[in-house]
């Protein structure tokens, strides 16, 4: 399952993401904010969000905050959480392939939001390479 969380900063690039993937039939589950809300803080979003997908075998995550900053923080806290704040379509793809990321976060402030839809398809369909020094260098991220 797709999870998708924002804060205030996030929520109109989550509100476009939604219908991006509501046209390309991907089922998701909007974990929040639900409303623009310009004092929620980020860290109540993204705590919920990251525990639930951290106890769901092959969930992944969408964080969208103003820099995406907030939102990788908060994911990378969580064990079994594998966050990175990407930019670029390259980057989300060396991240799926090289790093098994399961939570893409971005930075609404940063990203156009026809860039941002590009770096979520590109997230989605990209695999894990499971090549050997790749499992190994995740394995050694946990402590």
């Amino acid at each position: 399952m797709l999870f998708l969380a924002s804060d205030h900063a996030g929520f109109p690039l989550k509100e476009a993401l939604k219908k991006y993937l509501a046209e390309k039939q991907i089922p998701f589950e909007d974990l929040g904010a639900y409303a623009l809300n310009p004092d929620d803080d980020y860290p109540d979003i993204f705590h919920p969000a990251a525990t639930r997908i951290s106890s769901e075998p092959d969930a992944r995550g969408i964080f969208i905050c103003g820099s995406g900053s907030g939102a990788c923080t908060v994911a990378n806290r969580h064990r079994d959480i594998y966050a990175t704040n990407c930019w670029n379509e390259e980057c989300a793809k060396l991240a799926r392939q090289h790093g098994n990321i399961n939570v893409l976060c971005l930075g609404a402030r940063l990203v156009p939001e026809e860039e941002a839809l590009q770096i979520v398809q590109t997230f989605l369909d990209t695999p894990f390479k499971g090549e050997e020094r790749h499992k190994r260098r995740i394995e050694k991220i946990d402590l």
